[in-house]
């Protein structure tokens, strides 16, 4: 299965959106959007920037975990990841972003 945004209303209306690898792991989450043309320019974002390395700022938590966020040219957050045990594991994170995101097909759910 490959990688896909779904575009998604929250339950208080927002439009949001999320990346998931072919093996369906949430790897991106979005934040959210009034409108659904402002979520599709914040995916749309999403592939122009993935492959940037200096795009990405890494987070570690007090408790010890690890995280990072996907930042616009203007250094707005436009994606954050789940929390990670290891660095390992959000360095992984990141390296799946910037493989899936620019390609990604997006799957519409508010239709």
């Amino acid at each position: 299965m490959a990688a896909k945004f779904e575009l998604y209303q929250d339950k208080a209306g927002e439009y949001r959106f999320r990346l998931k690898a072919g093996n369906g792991e949430i790897i991106l989450t979005g934040e959210g959007y009034t409108t659904k043309a402002a979520c599709n320019n914040g995916i749309e974002s999403v592939k122009k920037n993935a492959p940037d390395d200096a795009r990405y700022e890494k987070k570690e938590s007090a408790s010890g975990k690890f995280s990072f966020s996907l930042k616009a040219g203007n250094h707005q957050v436009i994606g954050v990841s789940q929390s990670y045990s290891s660095t390992s594991g959000r360095d992984n994170g990141i390296a799946s972003v910037k493989k899936n995101a620019p390609e990604a097909s997006v799957n519409d759910l508010t239709d």
